[in-house]
């Protein structure tokens, strides 16, 4: 079958990136920076090329590297679904990179920060291959090298603290990697295959005939505990705090945007393409999934209540909206599955932006890290200001942004399910949103309250700072404009996952 040139644009994102990744290494601090946006910018327009070609198709395709055919080749397969969250995710790196230019100048040691980015690299690398692979060792591989770059990122500050987050977020994502591979393990020695497409006809087999139902099952459990842990779904959070609050502004927005999100896709990636969808209902799975998904959701609510500084606050609010996420997998349907997927791309696009903005914030107000001195600071930086409440309003759910979208497709889901399910989320989502309220709201009221006996100083903000801002707000209010036609990007792509 001929094949178009547009097709050749994943694997070639992927490696453009691996050789600048290696680049950077022999340049000078100023020339890796401009390295990175060359491979943001290049990985942006492929990933638009291929967005473009994969909605005029109306289908996805695999594309073989070294032209091997499976079981010996490896293959990437790219469709509308992968190519539109991908899309979001580089606009993320883009703002989260470009906006924290001058807090990772001053947070990181000149001669080292060719290293960031490399890191920053190597998750662009890892997060391509992840939503792109067709084999699911080659995801262990890629999930690896995320991992390793994510710690990278936590303890370039070279603190005392992000050490610390450090170790802890390796020690903690190496057990969930950990955990995933045992299962690929199990998974390859039932099946002999590692290629999407053949897993899926033999575990269709299997399960037809019953055979290998145990090692099934455990296949699914690791592989979802897995992936769960090294997303930070309640309990296995406790990395999650220390390692987004310690980061630099720019690893603390792709951490919490890119890297736990990466793990989320794919899991589903794994439940629709390697076990059956179908299959994953029929387990229960989703059921336990959606448990801790409704405790997370509190859980993180109240933690980001009682946190005393903004970027903690920010963090905790993390495992609430990864909470979200598991409870909408939990509903056992394609309208849950749908949430789900709109929500990765609306957290990252969010939250990303209240790290990047509660860091100029926190510079406005003396270097600053509690909530409480920040009285008045919309008086001496109004576009941080705006950002940070375009984002925190949009979380708590106004109408009109994206994370409002996400809360209306939740509730549709849960009554789609009905019984038991209904209730709790529903009881679930209302506790969530006036926590988030109370967190976020109070946090913006005092921006908006000025010191008695102050004569506020305008604080002027760099260019790039700036331009990630401003690229952070459009992109927020884009996906809630075109909600409806990035939704029908979704439900297309996701039709043809399987």
């Amino acid at each position: 079958m001929h094949m178009h040139f547009v097709q050749n644009f994943p694997f070639m994102g992927i490696l453009l990136t691996l050789i600048c990744a290696v680049l950077s290494s022999v340049l000078r601090p100023r020339a890796a920076r401009v390295v990175t946006l060359f491979v943001i910018a290049a990985v942006t327009c492929l990933t638009a090329g291929t967005l473009a070609y994969t909605v005029s198709t109306g289908e996805s395709y695999v594309y073989m590297m070294g032209h091997f055919p499976a079981p010996w080749g490896n293959e990437i397969r790219a469709g509308s679904l992968e190519a539109v969250s991908l899309l979001f995710f580089m606009g993320v790196i883009f703002c989260a990179f470009v906006g924290g230019k001058e807090r990772s100048f001053q947070d990181i040691e000149e001669t080292k920060y060719n290293i960031f980015c490399i890191l920053v690299d190597l998750v662009i690398l890892s997060l391509q291959a992840l939503v792109y692979t067709n084999d699911i060792f080659t995801a262990f591989v890629f999930i690896e090298i995320n991992t390793l770059a994510a710690a990278g990122l936590v303890c370039m500050r070279q603190t005392g603290r992000s050490l610390v987050a450090s170790v802890r977020y390796m020690i903690m994502n190496l057990l969930g990697s950990s955990l995933f591979l045992i299962g690929i393990v199990i998974l390859y020695t039932i099946t002999g295959h590692l290629l999407m497409e053949p897993l899926y006809d033999s575990v269709q087999l299997l399960v037809a005939s019953g055979e290998y139902r145990v090692p099934l099952l455990m296949v699914v459990a690791l592989i979802t505990v897995g992936l769960s842990l090294k997303s930070a779904l309640f309990p296995f959070d406790k990395w999650l705090p220390g390692a987004y609050s310690n980061s630099t502004p720019t690893g603390s927005a792709i951490l919490s945007s890119i890297v736990s999100k990466g793990y989320i896709f794919l899991l589903i990636k794994i439940f629709y393409r390697v076990i059956g969808i179908e299959n994953i209902f029929a387990l229960g799975i989703c059921d336990v999934l959606f448990v801790f998904g409704v405790i997370g959701m509190i859980m993180g609510s109240v933690s980001a209540v009682r946190a005393t500084t903004t970027r903690m606050m920010i963090a905790y609010s993390s495992v609430a909206q990864i909470g979200y996420v598991y409870v909408a997998l939990g509903m056992r349907s394609e309208a849950g599955i749908i949430c789900a997927l709109w929500h990765i791309v609306a957290h990252a696009l969010t939250k990303s932006m209240l790290f990047v903005s509660a860091s100029a914030l926190d510079a406005a107000s003396g270097g600053t890290h509690k909530r409480r001195d920040l009285r008045g600071v919309f008086y001496r930086n109004p576009l941080a200001a705006l950002a940070f409440t375009l984002g925190g309003v949009n979380l708590v759910g106004v109408p009109l942004l994206n994370v409002f979208i996400t809360k209306v497709m939740l509730m549709e889901a849960a009554f789609d399910a009905g019984g038991l399910h209904m209730a709790i989320t529903l009881t679930a989502m209302v506790i969530s949103t006036l926590l988030n309220a109370k967190y976020f709201l109070g946090t913006i009221q005092t921006f908006f309250t000025p010191k008695r006996d102050e004569q506020a100083v305008r604080v002027k903000n760099s260019f790039s700072l700036t331009v990630g801002l401003v690229g952070f707000i459009v992109l927020n209010f884009l996906m809630g404009i075109f909600g409806s036609q990035v939704l029908d990007i979704m439900v297309s792509g996701l039709a043809c996952f399987v």
